[in-house]
C-alpha cells in the first residue's frame, strides 16, 4: 500500500485536522502567520497525526479528543524540527529553505517557543492535562537525545548503546506519545494505553534506523543523501562496522568523516563489515515486535492500516 491508501479509513479525519491545526496556531502577529504559513505549506507526510488517529480508531472511536491530540503531536513536531535546523545550522528542509535559512536564528527558536507554547494553551484551555503530562515527558526525553547526539557529534567515540538511547529520546518517544494520546483519547483501558506505550516506543526506533540507513542506501540510487555525513553523525551502520575493526582503521574511518573526506571509502567499509544488513535486521525485528502488539487486538480497518504503515515506514525511500 502506498500512504494515500493507508489513510483511507482516516481520509475525512485528516483532511479536518488540517484545518483546526491551522485555526489552532493562528496568531495576532503577521510575521507569526507567516512563517507559520510557510511552513504549513511544505509538511511532509504528517505520519504522526495518522499513528494518532488510527491508534484511536483501534482502540475505540475517534473524537474531538482525538483531534486534539493530532494537533498538540504537529505542534510539537514542527516547533522540533524548526528548532532542530537552528541547532544543525541547516538552510534547507525537505527540499525547501528551512525558517533557519530565510527568518535566521533569532526569529526561528522565538516562532518554535511560540508553537510550543501554543501547545501548551491548547492543553489547559480543554483540561487535557493526560496529554500535557505526556508530551512534557516526551520534551524532556527528546531534548536529552539530541543533548547526547550533540555531544557525541564532538567525540565520535558513540557505541551501541547510547545510540539506542539517542533514537529513543529524540525520535521514538513522540511516536510513543502519539499511541497513546491516541488510546487515551478514545477512552482505551490502561492496559492497552501501556501496549499503545510500547508499539510506539518500537514503531518509532524502527522509523529512525531507516531514517539512518538512507545515507547509506541513497548511495545506490545516484542521488547521495548527505547530510548526516555533512554533521559527523555517527549511526548504527557505522556504529556496528567500526565495532569489527581495529583501533588505527576505526581512528582513520572517524578521522575521515569528522572532515568530511572519502565519503564513498565509509560507504564501502560499512557495506563490507555487513552495516546495512545488522541494522536492518534489527529494525525488521522492531518491526516484528511491534506487529505482534496489532496482533493482540481485533481485525478492524484501523488495524490493517496500521499494519500496512509498518510496512511503508521500513520501507520508504524518503
Amino acid at each position: 500500500m502506498n500512504l494515500n491508501e493507508i489513510k483511507k479509513p482516516i481520509d475525512n479525519e485528516m483532511g479536518k485536522f488540517k484545518d483546526k491545526l491551522s485555526g489552532s496556531i493562528r496568531s495576532e502577529s503577521k510575521l507569526i502567520d507567516t512563517v507559520i504559513s510557510y511552513v504549513l505549506k511544505r509538511k511532509g507526510k504528517q505520519i504522526r497525526p495518522i499513528f494518532v488517529f488510527l491508534t484511536a480508531g483501534l482502540n475505540g472511536k475517534i473524537n474531538e479528543s482525538s483531534y486534539r491530540a493530532a494537533i498538540l503531536i504537529e505542534i510539537l513536531h514542527t516547533a522540533t524540527l524548526i528548532h532542530d535546523d537552528v541547532v544543525d545550522d541547516s538552510n534547507y528542509r525537505r527540499g525547501y529553505f528551512s525558517v533557519n535559512a530565510l527568518w535566521k536564528s533569532k526569529y526561528s527558536v522565538l516562532i518554535g517557543d511560540y508553537l510550543l507554547s501554543r501547545g501548551l494553551e491548547l492543553s489547559v484551555e480543554n483540561d487535557d492535562f493526560k496529554f500535557l503530562g505526556i508530551l512534557s515527558s516526551s520534551v524532556k526525553k527528546m531534548s536529552e537525545g539530541e543533548i547526547i547526539q550533540l555531544k557525541k557529534s564532538k567525540s565520535l567515540d558513540l557505541d551501541e548503546k547510547t545510540y539506542f538511547k539517542i533514537i529513543k529520546g529524540k525520535t521514538a518517544s513522540l511516536f510513543s506519545s502519539c499511541c497513546m494520546m491516541g488510546a487515551i483519547s478514545a477512552g482505551s483501558s490502561k492496559e492497552d494505553i501501556e501496549k499503545m506505550k510500547k508499539f510506539g516506543l518500537l514503531v518509532g526506533q524502527a522509523f529512525q534506523l531507516r531514517d539512518d540507513l538512507f545515507g547509506y542506501l541513497s548511495f545506490d540510487t545516484g542521488k547521495p543523501s548527505l547530510n548526516d555525513f555533512k554533521q559527523a553523525k555517527i549511526t548504527l551502520p557505522l556504529i556496528h562496522s567500526l565495532s569489527k575493526v581495529g583501533k588505527t582503521e576505526r581512528k582513520k574511518i572517524i578521522n575521515d568523516l569528522k572532515n568530511f573526506k572519502s565519503i564513498d571509502k565509509i560507504i564501502d567499509f560499512v557495506k563490507v563489515n555487513k552495516g546495512i544488513e545488522y541494522s536492518e535486521k534489527i529494525m525488521n525485528d522492531l518491526i516484528t515486535q511491534s506487529r505482534e502488539i496489532l496482533h493482540s487486538y481485533p481485525n478492524s480497518e484501523y488495524k490493517r492500516s496500521l499494519e500496512s504503515l509498518l510496512d511503508y515506514i521500513i520501507r520508504r525511500n524518503v
